[in-house]
């Protein structure tokens, strides 16, 4: 059985992002760079060589010990997906941006939203990745990934931002999605590419970008569009 992957308890503020920092990053085009200030929302990871961060390790060769071929399939097969296809195994293949425009126009934002944050995050934490530490893990490709890009998980804060979007479009599948985003964090230890604590972290940051999107008065009309986009095809 999947373990869950709880909320974080606490968005506090800790620390600030130097100039230097943000200035490697883009801006975000909807929320104001406060907005999805990791450094605001975050705590920071465990310590390296730390009893925590030796307990992740730990948890993560028990994962890869007992996987099964099925299971690393599937977890490669959503490390290749970072996108609103993520989300078609789930909903059918009536989820298909290239017909549903409007739809497509408010997950592109949403995209470009989570992406400045978890990029300023990452820059932010400089977490080592996993196989960095210990390269006797091995599941999914990560040739693209840089070495301190851990924390918090990109594919995490992807999955979440949307399926908090999505949850609020079509609340019937709102449970549904909000499983899937799930299932997809946790493939990412399947993969051996994060540690538990990245995973809870980009699930906590990509809820907040989702929750503040939703809110947000200059998406108001392209969010109503596809929630009646998505209705007209009976999701």
């Amino acid at each position: 059985m999947r373990h869950s992957v709880p909320l974080l308890a606490s968005l506090l503020a800790l620390t600030l992002v130097t100039p230097a920092l943000a200035q490697e990053a883009p801006a975000p085009s909807i929320l104001s760079p406060a907005d999805a200030d990791a450094a605001r929302l975050l705590p920071p990871p465990p310590a390296e060589g730390s009893a925590a961060q030796k307990a992740e390790l730990a948890e993560l060769h028990r994962i890869q010990d007992a996987r099964t071929p099925a299971q690393l399939a599937q977890a490669k097969w959503d490390n290749d997906h970072e996108d609103p296809s993520a989300f078609t195994p789930t909903l059918g293949p009536k989820f298909d941006m290239a017909s549903l425009p409007a739809t497509a126009k408010l997950l592109k934002i949403v995209d470009h939203e989570q992406s400045v944050a978890k990029k300023r995050a990452k820059v932010t934490f400089a977490r080592n990745r996993p196989w960095v530490i210990d390269p006797t893990l091995v599941g999914c490709d990560h040739a693209d990934d840089k070495p301190r890009s851990s924390y918090p998980s990109g594919h995490t804060t992807m999955g979440y931002a949307m399926a908090v979007v999505l949850a609020d479009l079509m609340p019937d599948k709102a449970q549904a999605v909000l499983a899937r985003a799930q299932d997809y964090a946790e493939d990412r230890l399947v993969c051996g590419v994060h540690f538990r604590s990245d995973i809870i972290a980009g699930q906590a940051l990509g809820t907040a970008v989702g929750v503040q999107l939703l809110h947000a008065p200059a998406l108001q009309d392209d969010i109503e569009a596809a929630r009646k986009e998505l209705a007209a095809v009976q999701f």
